[in-house]
Formats: C-alpha cells, structure tokens, sequence
C-alpha cells in the first residue's frame, strides 16, 4: 500500500495555546514522543503545520485524538485496528451510518470485555482461596515434603488442595 505524503504548510508566527509542538502534545497526553512519531506514521494523527523550524505543529483537537488512542488501545485495539476503524468512519456517507458502525463495534468489544471481567474475576476468587490455603501453611510442621502440601488434611484443609497450589506438584 503506497502512503501519501501531505505538504503541510510552514507557520511562520509563534505558537500559541491551540498549536502543540510534538513534545508538548506528548507531554501532555502523557505520552513518549516516539508514540506521537507512531500514530503519525500509522496514520493515526496529522500535524496541521510545521515551524519555520521545520517542527510539526498539531492542533488542539490533537490532544484528544491522543487521549482517544490511548482508551482505544487500553480496550484492546491495535493500531492497525484503530486505523481501519478510521478509515470504516471516514468512508461512511452519512453521520448515521458512521455511528451506527461504531456502536457495532463498542458492542463486540463489549461483550469481549465483560467475558474477560468474568474470566479475571474466577482468578480472583482462585487467587484468594489459595493465598487463603496458603496462609495455613505458615504454621504446619516444616518436616513435611511439598507433595504433602498437595493432599494435605491438616490445619483445616480438606485433602484438596487449590488449583493454583496442586499444580506446585512434581510430575514424573
């Protein structure tokens, strides 16, 4: 796929409040200049213009495309992803159909959000109930080997061991 290169004017006059060198947006996204330099390259993020320095210059609307990246990725989506996301938006003919598409997506993502809450919530549960059997441990008899630990009845155990700490047993 060729990439099309955008002449960007130059901008003689100093900055002001709505213009961020790529530093300062970075900075205040809390961002590497290196992402910012990514998204650009990806085609993620434009800059409108450059110094007489030959710096890039984005607008003010860069900040929360930044931000939006970062939301975007934390859900889960790759930069390529988020790109043809874009693009799906920007070749919808009418408002509607652009939202309509988002929406379809959030949805998707949804649904894969709430089965991996669910799927983080057994390993807490998992977690606690072996941290919980594991408590125990610290006032058994320290002679006892650690296959012992595995089918152990003492201490109130019930000779089930948690999954988290059966798996601690050798295999031959």
């Amino acid at each position: 796929m060729a990439e099309s290169r955008v002449t960007l004017p130059l901008l003689a006059e100093p900055l002001d409040d709505q213009l961020l060198q790529v530093g300062e947006l970075a900075r205040r996204a809390g961002k590497t200049v290196r992402a910012i330099h990514l998204y650009e390259e990806v085609g993620l993020l434009r800059p409108v213009g450059r110094t007489a320095g030959g710096y890039r210059l984005f607008g003010g609307d860069a900040l929360a495309r930044v931000e939006w990246i970062g939301k975007l990725q934390a859900m889960g989506f790759s930069l390529h992803r988020i790109r043809e996301f874009i693009a799906l938006n920007d070749q919808a003919s009418r408002a509607p159909d652009a939202m309509a598409r988002v929406r379809e997506i959030f949805r998707e993502r949804l649904t894969e959000v709430h089965a991996h809450v669910r799927e983080l919530s057994q390993l807490e549960r998992e977690l606690e109930d072996s941290l919980s059997y594991l408590e125990s441990c610290q006032t058994c008899d320290t002679a006892l080997v650690l296959p012992a630990c595995v089918g152990c009845t003492r201490e109130g155990h019930d000779g089930t061991a948690p999954a988290l700490v059966a798996g601690l047993h050798k295999c031959s």
